[in-house]
């Protein structure tokens, strides 16, 4: 079995290794050290006296920094080892690790201490197949600094390697020739600071006793303080408890501070999508709301910045339409691909919508609603004006960019994930069913803002009129009554695309789904056709194109789950929620550490352990958040007005749990649940 790569990760810097700390190019996985789109450093090899080392343990102490403790030689020479190594790795803006050697010996030691050092500046986007860069190395002896640059007009990329301790420098790296006592030690400082030049780019370039300080007391603080803010939970199952901590953690390594700067925005996830995803920010916000919400202004503010003006084919760019992709790295800059700003996504304008009304019924913060009141107004045009493309009143996509586009613009964005049951591919502009859902919750919520906050109460009973519209023509034009569910899509000419698929869980999140139809819903959702245990599968059993490890065709999402057991405790269909729900938190305690992006869809009685998929992420944002909106929804937490709601229905075996400390418009407040076959009596609404 191959090795696990190791991650630090701060933001949207990251570095990857090897299980010995060593980076060398594999096309399979990102290696290497990353920021802001650009591999900084491809190769970074430590050895002793021409000989490799190899891992006795590794200390994983923060998201930020990890220890390696290495020996030299094979594992047969263990047991002989005289001397030890400990690499102490870190990240913030910058990339740091201190290399302590150790005698054990009775004599003293002189030794070659080596460190290859290279870059291929690659993009991210290009990590597979790497294209050849001409890099200039500049070999310091004086600064003990080793300086990798890569100049493409006015778009500039540099890695400087300092070196605390004397050091050759060629143009290969670094060697160290020591002499270490009897049980004694050495010790060198590596600081690699990266620098980015161009159209708005910025010095990322940082002392070292900055960083180490920085890192020693700053990023510390920070994560203590980001834990001490969210509310307190406490809970019989020790894994709960754990897999919420981990949650919270994984959320706080993936804030960053992009460079057009309102604040720390979540990004996607490690390792394919450390860059700002409009639907992930998004989602993640809406999911962590009670927990984190310090994440959403700045999120909404960052997007409202960056929303659509103009038509423009290359970006999939329309006037209203909120971001899809924000990448800063060459690719982009010249417009290889058009992630520089992508506008590429159908759900990400309504869910903006959606994100500052909830928003500000949690917060009340009228503030933020009045000050962007234009991009709410725009984004809610946009669902009528551009993403009505064939005047039936129905949200679709159809991408403007016939090379690069993204040909599906929903969550499920791979090429094949919008089939019929027979596997055949529906034509364009598509209409899937979760994406009316989205518009019709976004014009409701856009009407309260209206009546409320804009003082525009024509505009609002307008927005009602269009929303109750859409819900009655929605449920006449999806509903597929010999199967009892909503089909995923509708053909340019209105015919219904039946396959079965986990989107129309999000139908019940939103409100769009007539109640007498819930039922159906919900026992398809845990049916064997789609539930498989750990989870609800993005494509049912027996359809043409269901396969279990296909990111849109079978496998189970957290995040995904996450939105539908909120929407079936929104249609009170609690004993469904508590199963899928408990089925999600197995899967995350049966992995442990960060929840992955997804899992396979295989039976959970045939595979007896969630199986992972080589191209999931972990950490995810969505999928941490994912478990928050989980708990959330299970104590069934919602404001109303200054109040917050609390109407628990837990799975059986979570015993009681609390949740101290809830923030929101009413200050703080504390939720309480049991589950059934704890307390005798059932859980009743209460107002805290």
């Amino acid at each position: 079995m191959p090795q696990q790569p190791v991650c630090v990760i701060a933001g949207n810097a990251f570095a990857v290794s090897d299980a010995q700390g060593d980076m060398e190019v594999d096309p399979r996985h990102p290696i290497g050290v990353f920021s802001f789109d650009t591999r900084f450093l491809s190769h970074w090899v430590l050895s002793v006296d021409g000989e490799r080392l190899n891992a006795l343990s590794r200390d994983d102490m923060t998201y930020f920094e990890t220890r390696f403790f290495l020996v030299p030689g094979k594992a047969s020479h263990y047991v002989d080892a005289d001397i030890s190594l400990i690499r102490h790795r870190s990240i913030d803006d910058s990339f740091n690790e201190r290399i302590t050697l150790l005698n054990h010996s009775a004599e003293p030691v002189e030794l070659t201490v080596r460190l290859d050092i290279g870059s291929d500046f690659a993009d991210t986007a290009e990590i597979r197949q790497p294209r050849q860069r001409t890099v200039v190395v500049t070999a310091d002896q004086e600064r003990h600094q080793f300086r990798l640059r890569y100049q493409r007009e006015r778009f500039t990329r540099e890695a400087t390697v300092t070196s605390t301790a004397p050091v050759d420098v060629d143009q290969g790296g670094m060697t160290f020739r020591i002499r270490v006592e009897p049980e004694g030690s050495w010790v060198t400082d590596l600081h690699v600071g990266m620098t980015i030049h161009g159209e708005g780019g910025r010095d990322l370039r940082a002392s070292l006793e900055s960083h180490r300080d920085m890192v020693r007391r700053g990023m510390r603080e920070d994560l203590q303080d980001w834990l001490d803010r969210a509310p307190q939970l406490i809970t019989e199952r020790r894994e709960l408890a754990a897999s919420y901590v981990r949650s919270l953690t994984d959320l706080a390594s993936l804030r960053y501070v992009p460079l057009v700067n309102p604040g720390r925005v979540p990004i996607g996830g490690l390792p394919w999508a450390m860059a700002l995803y409009g639907r992930d920010s998004l989602l993640t916000c809406l999911q962590s709301i009670a927990f984190t919400p310090e994440l959403t202004p700045a999120t909404l503010r960052m997007l409202a910045n960056l929303q659509g003006g103009r038509l423009d084919d290359e970006h999939d760019e329309e006037p209203g339409k909120i971001l899809s992709e924000l990448r800063y790295g060459e690719s982009a800059a010249f417009g290889d691909r058009p992630t520089s700003l992508y506008y590429g996504a159908a759900d990400t304008t309504p869910l903006f919508v959606v994100l500052l009304d909830e928003y500000e019924r949690w917060s009340g913060d009228a503030d933020l609603v009045r000050e962007l009141r234009h991009p709410a107004r725009m984004a809610l045009d946009w669902i009528d004006d551009y993403g009505d493309m064939t005047g039936d009143g129905y949200l679709r996509y159809q991408t403007r960019n016939d090379r690069h586009g993204t040909v599906n613009q929903g969550w499920k964005n791979s090429p094949d994930a919008i089939r019929y049951a027979d596997g055949r591919t529906p034509g364009l502009p598509r209409a899937t069913c979760e994406l009316q859902g989205y518009a019709y919750d976004a014009k409701r919520r856009g009407a309260r803002l209206a009546r409320e906050f804009w003082d525009d109460p024509a505009y609002a009973d307008r927005l009602e009129r269009e929303a109750a519209e859409l819900k009655q023509r929605f449920n006449r034009d999806f509903w597929l009554p010999h199967r009892e569910y909503y089909a995923l899509a509708l053909e340019p000419d209105g015919t219904p695309v039946d396959a079965l698929s986990s989107n129309m869980g999000h139908l019940l999140w939103s409100g769009i789904v007539d109640d007498e139809r819930a039922p159906a819903l919900a026992a398809h959702l845990v049916g064997p056709e789609l539930f498989s245990g750990w989870g609800v599968r993005t494509l049912a059993v027996g359809q043409h194109c269901y396969n279990p490890v296909g990111s849109h065709l079978g496998a189970v999402w957290p995040s995904d789950n996450a939105l539908i057991v909120a929407g079936l405790r929104h249609y009170r269909r609690d004993a469904e929620a508590a199963q899928i729900a408990a089925g999600i938190f197995d899967m995350a305690h049966t992995l442990g550490g960060s929840v992955p992006e997804l899992v396979a869809g295989y039976e959970r009685e045939f595979t007896k352990y969630p199986v992972q998929l080589p191209a999931a992420g972990r950490p995810q944002s969505w999928s941490a958040g994912g478990l928050l909106m989980l708990l959330g929804a299970l104590l069934g937490l919602r404001p109303i007005g200054d109040n917050l709601l609390v109407n628990p229905s837990l799975p059986p075996g979570f015993g009681r749990i609390e949740l101290l400390d809830i923030p929101g418009r009413w200050g703080h407040s504390d939720a309480y649940g049991r589950d059934r076959a704890a307390s005798p009596r059932e859980s009743r609404p209460r107002l805290r």
